[in-house]
């Protein structure tokens, strides 16, 4: 059974993960709206790398003031036809990278960026949107609760009630799988811009329910790629689109 996370268009680098013949558990962020390091993505097709290059050096600085004013600036005037543009672009990235998965044996839960409806209705025969509920894959129950928790107004965004509603519906499981980390500093914090974005309802279903192992995405540049909580492994398994590479489980 393999594992990746934040996946931000990686086509090729996916399709050759789906085409190993294991189930592949996909945990959320398949489309690339902004890459940090190379300014490509949704955002500089549809309004240009400048605009881009002077977004990421706001938020990297922590000015997520300064991050909003801009873009309200870009769009004035402008609010349809970018949502246009937008919805046509984000339409066609999914369409692309669902292709990845064809033939696979894949289970998808959604990331902060993400669109869940668009991604579920694009995912092909043989891959299965999971979200809030439990599947059993060679003899373990593995649980999925999809969603970032709330920090900069992303479309996969939730708040931490919905995410305990969704662990709370799980109940006991052998392993969880989510897109967002625990809030735990060292899981939860990307060295690059500083950020928490991590949710305590994990952390509190973790010491509850203490599955053997947590796999989870969201932080593409943490402090620590693994942590103990309880007698629960913690583990990270992002960021595909810079890796290529998938987390084997029990490897």
């Amino acid at each position: 059974m393999l594992l990746v996370a934040d996946v931000h268009g990686a086509r090729r680098a996916l399709a050759r993960v789906a085409g190993l013949g294991e189930p592949l558990l996909v945990l959320g962020d398949l489309i690339n709206f902004i890459d940090y390091r190379t300014y490509n993505g949704i955002v500089c097709d549809v309004i240009g790398i400048d605009f881009v290059r002077a977004m990421v050096a706001r938020r990297d600085s922590g000015d997520y003031d300064g991050a909003r004013a801009l873009w309200r600036e870009v769009s004035a005037g402008r609010e349809r036809e970018m949502r246009l543009a937008f919805d046509e672009h984000i339409t066609a990235a999914y369409v692309d990278i669902c292709k990845a998965l064809e033939g696979a044996d894949a289970y998808v839960t959604y990331g902060n960026v993400d669109q869940p409806e668009i991604l579920a209705a694009h995912l092909p025969a043989g891959s299965r949107f999971v979200d809030a509920e439990v599947v059993e894959i060679d003899g373990c129950r593995i649980g999925f609760a999809g969603g970032g928790i709330v920090s900069a107004n992303t479309p996969g965004e939730i708040t931490e009630d919905d995410m305990a509603d969704k662990l709370d519906r799980l109940g006991g499981v052998d392993v969880l799988c989510t897109h967002s980390p625990p809030a735990l500093a060292m899981l939860s914090t990307d060295v690059i811009g500083g950020r928490q974005k991590g949710s305590a309802a994990i952390v509190d279903y973790l010491h509850r329910a203490r599955p053997v192992i947590h796999y989870f995405g969201d932080i593409h540049q943490p402090q620590a790629v693994s942590w103990r909580v309880g007698n629960t492994l913690c583990r990270n398994v992002g960021y595909f689109r810079a890796t290529g590479k998938a987390v084997r489980h029990g490897g």
